[in-house]
């Protein structure tokens, strides 16, 4: 029995120009010759270029239907405003540009096969259409509200996952059920062994008679390259490949160097490296922010630091604030860390300060002023003032270094004139 199925099947490979021994292969054949026989519908899935209409003929060719029309669409070759028009035909003036009405696949392969490839890049309204053909044998024109017949059978073939585009709503669940009555799975070139050899030698013997030339040949390691190599475009790249050796190469014995030369390098051995150089420059981007993250908290550290030793020693308030200070001044600044004035004491993490930037204006030009807003400092000591009370404190002794003269005091302060007034309100200072 399994004898005369396999012989059933080399029939086949010999009449529809099939060529290879893999077992994958030979199963997806022996589901097509079973199917073809009834009416169902059947569904081919499978990569680009791996085959998917030689499948599609086998079935109509064994089936009853075979002395009917056959048609192969490709539904994504046509676009969405005329594929309803090209399968189910129009009526005369549906739309603009109908000058008569048109009888359409559906219609015109009646008692035949209709293939259709790439169902899923199919527009979902057309979807409800076909739906309505394979269910009950119906359709309609465009344009018009007569109902018609036909007895056609549906054969649909897809490169992506339909189970993906029914979670993004771009499948009918309840169409792709109908259509995977029988599925059938056409292995890629990569999953079928030696079989990319048997090819490689059968198209360059097409290709010699057709050039009248030696066919080319491959050395063993040129085997192994061959074997190991992905073939995203399948079947259809591989033909490409040897059709570009028979006419350039003047050795007909093909190398691994020679091979390797054809073969692309990039796309096929290390698929995931077109995403290397994109997660670089992310991951430099990280990087900078870190940084600049890192150098902000060094600076209120800092800060931090300076106002602690101002409120801590009474008798050095204002050397210390006069000479530190460009801190208050220019806060984009990068600090010297490596001064000796003195030395930075240990304290648990700090949370970062609150930098509101303020734009004044006057007769003559714009400034940009930055504000120290919701200051927050935690240390061991109990007795240790907040920061609230510190930047009052400030306040307080710029306003008395100044004869309570804001502009000057605000200047001091590293802060707008503005944006002193408004922490006087806050804070409740009288005058000084």
């Amino acid at each position: 029995m399994n004898y005369r199925i396999d012989s059933e099947v080399q029939s086949v490979k010999l009449r529809f120009g099939i060529v290879g021994n893999s077992s994958k292969l030979n199963n997806a054949i022996r589901v097509a010759m079973q199917v073809a026989p009834t009416d169902m519908s059947v569904l081919i899935s499978g990569e680009s270029g791996a085959g998917k209409e030689s499948f599609s003929k086998i079935i109509h060719s064994l089936s009853h239907r075979k002395h009917g029309q056959f048609i192969a669409i490709n539904c994504g070759a046509i676009p969405e405003g005329t594929i309803d028009s090209e399968l189910f035909g129009h009526e005369k003036g549906a739309f603009t540009g109908a000058h008569e009405s048109r009888k359409g696949y559906f219609e015109v392969t009646n008692g035949g096969t209709i293939f259709l490839d790439e169902i899923g890049e199919m527009p979902v309204s057309t979807q409800a259409r076909l739906l309505r053909v394979l269910e009950n044998g119906e359709f309609i024109k465009v344009g018009s509200s007569k109902v018609q017949k036909t007895d056609v059978r549906v054969i649909a073939a897809t490169n992506v996952d339909l189970t993906d585009a029914i979670d993004k709503n771009k499948f009918r669940e309840d169409l792709y059920y109908r259509l995977n009555t029988v599925p059938i799975h056409v292995p890629a070139l990569r999953e079928r062994g030696e079989d990319v050899v048997l090819l490689f030698r059968k198209f360059a013997a097409d290709f010699s008679e057709n050039y009248s030339t030696k066919p080319v040949v491959l050395d063993d390691e040129a085997k192994e390259v061959l074997m190991k190599f992905r073939f995203p475009g399948n079947i259809r790249q591989l033909k490409n490949l040897v059709e570009q050796m028979s006419v350039l190469e003047m050795d007909r014995e093909i190398s691994a160097e020679t091979l390797l030369n054809y073969l692309p390098k990039t796309t096929s051995y290390l698929p995931a490296l077109a995403n290397k150089q994109e997660d670089k420059e992310n991951f430099s981007e990280r990087d900078i922010l870190y940084k600049v993250l890192f150098d902000m908290k060094r600076d209120m550290s800092e800060m931090k630091t300076l106002i602690h030793q101002i409120l801590s020693e009474d008798s050095s308030r204002s050397e210390i604030l006069s000479e530190h200070q460009r801190l208050f001044s220019d806060v984009d600044s990068i600090p010297n860390t490596n001064s000796s004035d003195y030395s930075e004491p240990e304290q648990p993490p700090i949370k970062p300060i609150m930098l509101e930037s303020h734009r004044e204006s006057n007769s003559r030009d714009e400034e940009r002023d930055y504000e120290i807003e919701d200051i927050t400092h935690e240390t061991e000591d109990d007795d240790s003032l907040s920061l609230e009370k510190k930047e009052k404190e400030m306040i307080i002794m710029a306003l008395k270094k100044n004869s309570n003269k804001r502009k000057y005091a605000a200047r001091d302060l590293g802060i707008s004139e503005r944006t002193l007034y408004r922490k006087i309100k806050q804070y409740e200072i009288d005058n000084i």
